[in-house]
């Protein structure tokens, strides 16, 4: 099979390495509007005989989604502003019933700030008798179109209080995920631990990890760059595996509270590590390769695991060490899965490429155009994420 040097011009596109690069394109499209549609908070339900008590921490970004996308008219003067009045919105959009029954309820806590990033609301739902499982659901920023075909959401962390104390944590409440609490026995100590679903938590992150970096273009960006320069199985096993230890190790250290940055550094450092490795595949491609890349997997992937932390790790505040290793297990297996979905077709459609038989002496130059095109899409999405990340500085 023969090689082709950095320097020589790359043939025209034959039609299987065209419809790749036009694939490529399109899956970046969504790209301009930003990285992840998902608002983060946390969620306390207390269960009594009488009345049902839920109460909301919500991220001062699902505030100003909602305020932002709702009609002009009603739009807030200042943030705290719409603090206040995201309450009503909040309660319009969840559905509590009990034996199923729906429940009607009342705002009771307007907009609390607990910190200048985070929202506390409560809500009341009186029972007219005990009931024996509860169903919750919301579609909170459902409405509101994050990119063409990928909406907002909102998702919270919950624990359940009984008896008063904790009795469930670890739990997850989205849009797509309804939540059903069965209420336990109230002659049960206040002393008794916390009880975990331990599958039902792994399953649950596991879901919300998945759907995490389907919606998260930046880290799809990324792992894409890396994929497109690979040659083999045994380099893609590598340069993978060098960022999956690198955000795992960095969601770890944020998942307690070890080691933290804010977003306004961890974003645009993001963004430049996609800006970084598609000029890389396009301008050094023998820089793509060897203990070169994977440093560069790995100094980035440090940066992609504060990422996958966001909002999450603030919701979680207040779970045991227990729940809190089983929700990142999950979430962190969620997230490979997710990465997984592009690059495993990307390295078969690069090795399809490689064993065309059509001319298999272009075969290299094939994929050469491929990469290098295509990375030169991501460089320029790259840049796109870059300066919206810079906007908020």
């Amino acid at each position: 099979m023969s090689t082709v040097s950095e320097n020589s011009v790359p043939p025209r596109p034959s039609s299987l390495p065209g419809i790749l690069f036009g694939f490529l394109l399109l899956s970046l499209m969504p790209v301009a509007a930003g990285a992840h549609p998902v608002a983060q908070g946390a969620m306390f339900v207390t269960i009594s005989p009488k009345e049902l008590t839920v109460r909301f921490t919500v991220s001062l970004e699902e505030v100003l989604v909602a305020d932002a996308y709702g009609p002009e008219s009603a739009r807030a003067k200042s943030p705290a502003e719409a603090g206040q009045r995201h309450g009503a919105y909040l309660l319009e959009h969840l559905r509590i019933s009990a034996d199923g029954r729906r429940l009607s309820g009342r705002l009771v806590q307007t907009g609390t700030e607990e910190k200048p990033s985070r929202f506390v609301y409560e809500f009341a739902f009186a029972l007219d008798k005990p009931a024996s499982e509860f169903r919750f659901e919301e579609d909170v920023l459902n409405e509101f179109e994050f990119a063409p075909g990928n909406r907002w959401e909102a998702s919270y962390v919950v624990q359940v209080i009984e008896n008063g104390s904790v009795s469930r944590e670890g739990l997850l409440l989205t849009s797509r995920q309804s939540l059903t609490v069965r209420p336990e026995d109230h002659s049960a100590s206040r002393n008794a631990a916390p009880r975990i679903d331990r599958l039902r938590v792994l399953r649950d992150y596991f879901h919300h990890g998945l759907l995490h970096i389907l919606t998260g273009y930046d880290h799809l960006l990324f792992i894409t760059a890396l994929v497109l320069s690979v040659r083999s199985l045994w380099e893609l096993v590598k340069v993978v595996t060098a960022f999956t230890l690198a955000h795992s190790i960095t969601l770890a250290l944020s998942a307690f509270d070890l080691f933290r940055l804010s977003s306004r550094t961890v974003e645009p450092m993001i963004a430049a590590s996609i800006i970084f490795v598609a000029l890389q595949n396009v301008f050094w491609p023998r820089q793509t390769r060897g203990w070169t890349r994977l440093g560069v997997a790995f100094f980035f992937g440090l940066f992609h695991g504060l990422g996958f932390a966001g909002g999450l790790l603030e919701a979680m505040q207040g779970m045991s060490s227990r729940a809190l290793l089983l929700a990142i297990l999950g979430f962190s297996a969620g997230v490979e899965a997710g990465h997984q979905v592009v690059v495993l077709p990307t390295f078969c459609a690069l090795k399809l490429v490689r064993s065309w038989r059509r001319d298999p002496s272009q075969n290299e130059a094939r994929v050469a155009l491929v990469s290098r095109w295509g990375s030169a899409a991501i460089s320029l999405a790259g840049m796109v994420y870059l300066a919206a990340a810079l906007r908020r500085w």
